[in-house]
Protein backbone atom coordinates (compact mmCIF):
# COMPACT_ATOMS: atom_id res chain seq x y z
CA UNK A 1 0.00 0.00 0.00
CA UNK A 2 1.61 3.44 -0.90
CA UNK A 3 2.15 5.35 2.41
CA UNK A 4 1.19 9.73 1.47
CA UNK A 5 2.86 12.11 3.73
CA UNK A 6 0.87 15.33 4.13
CA UNK A 7 2.70 18.35 3.17
CA UNK A 8 4.07 20.97 6.24
CA UNK A 9 1.96 23.79 5.32
CA UNK A 10 -0.97 21.23 5.69
CA UNK A 11 0.34 19.90 8.80
CA UNK A 12 0.80 23.21 10.24
CA UNK A 13 -2.74 24.47 9.60
CA UNK A 14 -4.23 21.02 10.97
CA UNK A 15 -2.27 21.60 14.32
CA UNK A 16 -3.42 25.48 14.19
CA UNK A 17 -6.86 24.83 14.07
CA UNK A 18 -6.89 21.34 15.59
CA UNK A 19 -9.32 22.72 18.59
CA UNK A 20 -12.27 23.64 15.79
CA UNK A 21 -12.21 20.40 14.03
CA UNK A 22 -12.31 18.75 17.19
CA UNK A 23 -15.40 20.45 17.88
CA UNK A 24 -16.94 20.26 14.36
CA UNK A 25 -16.04 16.06 14.86
CA UNK A 26 -17.25 15.81 17.93
CA UNK A 27 -20.73 17.58 16.56
CA UNK A 28 -21.19 15.44 13.64
CA UNK A 29 -21.11 12.31 16.14
CA UNK A 30 -23.88 14.06 18.53
CA UNK A 31 -26.10 14.47 15.54
CA UNK A 32 -26.40 10.84 15.38
CA UNK A 33 -24.97 7.17 15.70
CA UNK A 34 -25.07 6.26 11.87
CA UNK A 35 -23.30 9.16 10.93
CA UNK A 36 -20.74 7.18 9.21
CA UNK A 37 -20.26 8.82 5.38
CA UNK A 38 -20.00 12.47 5.36
CA UNK A 39 -19.69 14.29 2.26
CA UNK A 40 -18.12 17.86 2.05
CA UNK A 41 -19.46 20.70 -0.32
CA UNK A 42 -19.48 24.18 -1.42
CA UNK A 43 -21.39 26.88 -3.72
CA UNK A 44 -18.37 27.23 -5.62
CA UNK A 45 -14.80 26.73 -6.12
CA UNK A 46 -11.77 28.00 -3.18
CA UNK A 47 -14.33 27.99 -0.11
CA UNK A 48 -12.20 25.45 1.87
CA UNK A 49 -14.49 22.46 1.24
CA UNK A 50 -11.06 20.54 0.81
CA UNK A 51 -8.91 21.71 3.68
CA UNK A 52 -12.11 21.56 5.45
CA UNK A 53 -12.19 17.35 4.31
CA UNK A 54 -8.82 16.86 5.32
CA UNK A 55 -8.77 18.58 8.59
CA UNK A 56 -11.72 17.25 9.15
CA UNK A 57 -10.48 13.40 8.41
CA UNK A 58 -7.34 14.40 10.41
CA UNK A 59 -9.65 15.25 13.60
CA UNK A 60 -11.45 11.90 13.39
CA UNK A 61 -8.07 9.69 12.76
CA UNK A 62 -6.16 11.42 15.55
CA UNK A 63 -9.08 10.54 17.82
CA UNK A 64 -8.43 7.13 17.18
CA UNK A 65 -10.83 5.98 14.62
CA UNK A 66 -10.29 4.26 11.57
CA UNK A 67 -10.72 7.30 8.90
CA UNK A 68 -10.78 6.97 5.51
CA UNK A 69 -10.70 10.57 3.13
CA UNK A 70 -12.23 10.37 -0.36
CA UNK A 71 -11.52 12.65 -3.03
CA UNK A 72 -14.27 12.72 -5.51
CA UNK A 73 -13.85 16.01 -6.63
CA UNK A 74 -12.57 14.27 -10.53
CA UNK A 75 -13.02 17.34 -12.00
CA UNK A 76 -10.92 19.55 -10.20
CA UNK A 77 -9.01 18.08 -7.47
CA UNK A 78 -6.77 20.18 -5.25
CA UNK A 79 -5.53 17.03 -3.23
CA UNK A 80 -2.37 16.27 -5.30
CA UNK A 81 -0.73 19.71 -3.29
CA UNK A 82 -1.86 18.47 0.13
CA UNK A 83 -0.13 15.09 0.01
CA UNK A 84 2.90 13.75 -1.69
CA UNK A 85 4.42 10.77 -2.63
CA UNK A 86 6.98 8.98 -4.64
CA UNK A 87 4.86 5.75 -5.52
CA UNK A 88 2.48 5.45 -8.49
CA UNK A 89 -0.70 6.09 -7.09
CA UNK A 90 -3.92 4.36 -8.25
CA UNK A 91 -7.05 6.68 -8.16
CA UNK A 92 -10.84 6.90 -7.97
CA UNK A 93 -11.41 6.90 -11.49
CA UNK A 94 -9.43 3.69 -12.35
CA UNK A 95 -10.96 1.52 -9.79
CA UNK A 96 -14.60 3.37 -11.14
CA UNK A 97 -13.86 2.86 -15.32
CA UNK A 98 -12.83 -0.57 -14.34
CA UNK A 99 -9.27 -0.23 -14.65
CA UNK A 100 -8.06 -1.15 -11.35
CA UNK A 101 -9.43 -2.80 -8.38
CA UNK A 102 -9.94 -0.95 -5.55
CA UNK A 103 -7.56 -2.62 -3.04
CA UNK A 104 -5.07 -0.32 -5.11
CA UNK A 105 -6.20 2.59 -4.64
CA UNK A 106 -6.08 2.81 -1.02
CA UNK A 107 -3.28 5.13 0.51
CA UNK A 108 -1.95 5.08 3.93
CA UNK A 109 -0.17 7.97 5.21
CA UNK A 110 2.01 9.35 8.44
CA UNK A 111 -1.01 10.23 10.02
CA UNK A 112 -2.27 7.23 12.22
CA UNK A 113 -5.46 5.58 11.44
CA UNK A 114 -5.83 7.83 8.21
CA UNK A 115 -6.44 6.70 4.84
CA UNK A 116 -6.89 8.39 1.51
CA UNK A 117 -8.42 7.54 -2.01
CA UNK A 118 -7.26 10.11 -4.42
CA UNK A 119 -8.96 11.06 -7.34
CA UNK A 120 -6.84 9.50 -10.10
CA UNK A 121 -6.72 10.69 -13.72
CA UNK A 122 -9.50 13.24 -15.34
CA UNK A 123 -12.50 11.41 -16.88
CA UNK A 124 -14.09 12.24 -19.81
CA UNK A 125 -17.61 11.61 -17.78
CA UNK A 126 -17.18 12.36 -13.99
CA UNK A 127 -20.79 12.60 -13.69
CA UNK A 128 -21.53 8.54 -15.72
CA UNK A 129 -18.56 7.75 -12.90
CA UNK A 130 -20.46 8.93 -10.19
CA UNK A 131 -23.66 7.61 -10.83
CA UNK A 132 -21.99 4.14 -11.69
CA UNK A 133 -22.56 0.83 -9.34
CA UNK A 134 -19.17 0.72 -8.82
CA UNK A 135 -19.59 3.85 -6.82
CA UNK A 136 -22.54 2.37 -4.48
CA UNK A 137 -20.78 -0.93 -4.50
CA UNK A 138 -17.22 1.01 -3.22
CA UNK A 139 -19.23 3.12 -0.71
CA UNK A 140 -20.93 -0.46 0.91
CA UNK A 141 -17.74 -2.39 0.72
CA UNK A 142 -15.72 0.60 2.33
CA UNK A 143 -18.42 0.88 5.40
CA UNK A 144 -17.34 -2.50 6.63
CA UNK A 145 -13.41 -1.52 7.12
CA UNK A 146 -13.33 1.81 8.01
CA UNK A 147 -15.67 3.89 11.34
CA UNK A 148 -15.46 7.07 9.30
CA UNK A 149 -15.45 8.06 5.60
CA UNK A 150 -15.26 11.77 4.88
CA UNK A 151 -15.92 12.74 0.71
CA UNK A 152 -14.59 15.86 -0.66
CA UNK A 153 -17.17 16.57 -3.74
CA UNK A 154 -17.30 19.05 -6.58
CA UNK A 155 -19.27 22.41 -5.59
CA UNK A 156 -22.66 22.03 -5.51
CA UNK A 157 -23.56 25.15 -7.06
CA UNK A 158 -21.40 23.87 -10.28
CA UNK A 159 -22.13 20.63 -10.99
CA UNK A 160 -24.82 17.90 -10.09
CA UNK A 161 -21.48 15.49 -8.51
CA UNK A 162 -21.81 16.41 -5.21
CA UNK A 163 -25.44 15.37 -5.32
CA UNK A 164 -25.33 11.82 -6.47
CA UNK A 165 -22.76 11.44 -4.32
CA UNK A 166 -24.67 12.33 -1.48
CA UNK A 167 -27.36 9.86 -1.94
CA UNK A 168 -24.96 7.51 -1.16
CA UNK A 169 -23.83 8.67 2.08
CA UNK A 170 -25.35 9.35 5.54
CA UNK A 171 -24.79 13.38 6.13
CA UNK A 172 -23.73 16.10 4.13
CA UNK A 173 -22.23 19.49 5.39
CA UNK A 174 -21.79 22.98 3.13
CA UNK A 175 -19.03 25.14 3.13
CA UNK A 176 -19.49 28.81 2.50
CA UNK A 177 -16.47 31.47 2.39
CA UNK A 178 -17.83 34.62 4.21
CA UNK A 179 -19.45 37.13 2.29
CA UNK A 180 -18.64 35.11 -0.93
CA UNK A 181 -22.18 33.95 -1.74
CA UNK A 182 -25.12 35.66 -2.60
CA UNK A 183 -27.91 34.42 -0.21
CA UNK A 184 -30.16 32.73 -2.81
CA UNK A 185 -27.30 30.99 -4.15
CA UNK A 186 -26.28 29.62 -0.71
CA UNK A 187 -30.49 28.47 -0.17
CA UNK A 188 -30.31 26.59 -3.53
CA UNK A 189 -27.20 24.86 -2.47
CA UNK A 190 -28.36 23.73 0.76
CA UNK A 191 -31.92 22.84 -0.72
CA UNK A 192 -29.87 20.84 -3.48
CA UNK A 193 -28.35 18.61 -1.00
CA UNK A 194 -31.70 18.36 1.25
CA UNK A 195 -33.57 16.96 -1.66
CA UNK A 196 -30.93 14.27 -1.84
CA UNK A 197 -32.64 12.41 1.01
CA UNK A 198 -30.03 12.82 3.18
CA UNK A 199 -29.07 14.39 6.74
CA UNK A 200 -28.15 18.17 6.38
CA UNK A 201 -25.81 19.16 8.90
CA UNK A 202 -25.32 22.00 8.67
CA UNK A 203 -23.38 24.94 7.05
CA UNK A 204 -19.33 25.97 7.83
CA UNK A 205 -18.64 29.45 7.74
CA UNK A 206 -15.40 30.05 6.55
CA UNK A 207 -13.01 32.17 6.03
CA UNK A 208 -15.01 34.50 8.87
CA UNK A 209 -12.59 37.90 9.56
CA UNK A 210 -13.11 38.18 13.24
CA UNK A 211 -11.62 41.22 13.19
CA UNK A 212 -14.80 43.12 11.52
CA UNK A 213 -16.78 45.11 13.87
CA UNK A 214 -19.90 43.59 12.83
CA UNK A 215 -18.71 40.51 13.36
CA UNK A 216 -21.83 37.89 12.74
CA UNK A 217 -23.33 39.88 10.34
CA UNK A 218 -22.92 38.01 7.32
CA UNK A 219 -24.30 39.82 4.27
CA UNK A 220 -28.07 38.90 3.97
CA UNK A 221 -28.40 36.03 6.18
CA UNK A 222 -29.05 38.22 9.08
CA UNK A 223 -28.40 41.28 11.41
CA UNK A 224 -26.91 39.28 14.60
CA UNK A 225 -24.56 41.78 14.22
CA UNK A 226 -26.44 44.78 15.69
CA UNK A 227 -27.19 42.59 18.83
CA UNK A 228 -24.90 43.56 20.73
CA UNK A 229 -25.18 47.14 20.11
CA UNK A 230 -28.84 46.75 20.72
CA UNK A 231 -28.37 45.34 23.78
CA UNK A 232 -25.80 48.00 25.05
CA UNK A 233 -28.33 50.47 23.55
CA UNK A 234 -30.88 49.09 25.90
CA UNK A 235 -28.58 49.03 28.95
CA UNK A 236 -27.54 52.67 28.31
CA UNK A 237 -31.70 53.02 28.24
CA UNK A 238 -31.73 51.19 31.31
CA UNK A 239 -29.30 53.32 33.34
CA UNK A 240 -31.18 56.61 32.37
CA UNK A 241 -34.61 55.09 33.73
CA UNK A 242 -32.95 53.61 36.64
CA UNK A 243 -31.14 57.42 37.42
CA UNK A 244 -34.63 59.07 36.59
CA UNK A 245 -36.33 57.11 38.67
CA UNK A 246 -33.45 57.59 41.60
CA UNK A 247 -34.21 61.20 41.37
CA UNK A 248 -37.64 61.33 41.69
CA UNK A 249 -37.91 59.27 44.80
CA UNK A 250 -34.97 61.78 46.17
CA UNK A 251 -36.85 64.81 45.53
CA UNK A 252 -40.16 63.30 47.11
CA UNK A 253 -38.02 62.95 49.83
CA UNK A 254 -36.64 66.19 49.99
CA UNK A 255 -40.40 67.61 49.63
CA UNK A 256 -41.58 65.77 52.56
CA UNK A 257 -38.98 66.70 55.15
CA UNK A 258 -39.75 70.70 54.41
CA UNK A 259 -43.47 69.50 55.01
Amino acid sequence: MPTLKLNRTRREDAERTEEYYNALRTNIQLSGDSIDVISISSVQPGEGKSTTSVNLAIAFARSGYQTLLVDADIRNSVMSGVFSTRDKITGLTDYLTGKKDLSEGLCDTDIENLYVIQSGPVSPNPTGLLQSQNFNKMIDILRKYYDYIIIDTPPIGMVIDAAIIAQQGDATVLVVESGSNKRKAVEKAVEQLEQTGTSFLGVILNKVDTTMERYGSYGDYGNYGNYGKKAQKSKKKEKKKSKKVKEERSRSRRNRDKK
